[in-house]
């Protein structure tokens, strides 16, 4: 198991609780490490500076008592942003039609770096069109990804803010 799903189970439930999903937990850095926890909200609004504070309060106060990270650390609490991380094989189908980044673990037909528009999933590969062709990638296979900033995706995130707003 890595620190970092030890992490995530240790304060999993406290962020669940909250009203929050933890997207990602990475741990970087050797001199004065620093532990990144992403969250967003379980409704899909918005993060606020509030709300990370609050859950950087109370995931500080769950690591303090287990003590997972040995010696000095920078906690950062933070929301994935608009160009997130694509961490789960249900990011991909959640985000299915936009356009994404993905880096391979592997080459595969000559080419780690893949840049398509997402299709969605069947069982555990992603299925994505790249230079007009469609590609299946096993979920596997993926380094890491992520959504591209583009004019569509920022669209996208206008008009969430915008039911948002008209909601309240």
């Amino acid at each position: 198991m890595t620190l970092e799903t030890r992490i995530d189970e240790l304060i999993g439930p406290t962020v669940a609780a909250m009203g929050f999903d933890v997207v990602r937990i990475e741990l970087s850095g050797t001199k004065r490490p620093r532990l990144q926890v992403m969250v967003e909200r379980h409704d899909g609004a918005g993060i606020t500076v509030d709300d990370c504070a609050d859950v950087s309060r109370a995931v500080a106060a769950v690591l303090d008592v287990e003590d997972p990270v040995h010696g000095a650390y920078i906690l950062e609490v933070s929301s994935p942003g608009i160009d997130r991380p694509l961490v789960r094989l249900a990011d991909y189908q959640r985000f299915a039609g936009l356009e994404a980044k993905v880096h391979l673990k592997l080459p595969l037909d000559g080419r780690r770096r893949l840049t398509g528009r997402l299709l969605g999933v069947s069982g555990d590969d992603v299925r994505l069109t790249v230079d007009g062709a469609p590609l299946q990638v096993a979920f596997a296979d993926i380094q890491k990804a992520k959504l591209v900033l583009n004019d569509e995706l920022l669209a996208r995130a206008e008009e969430r803010e915008e039911n948002e707003r008209s909601e309240v």
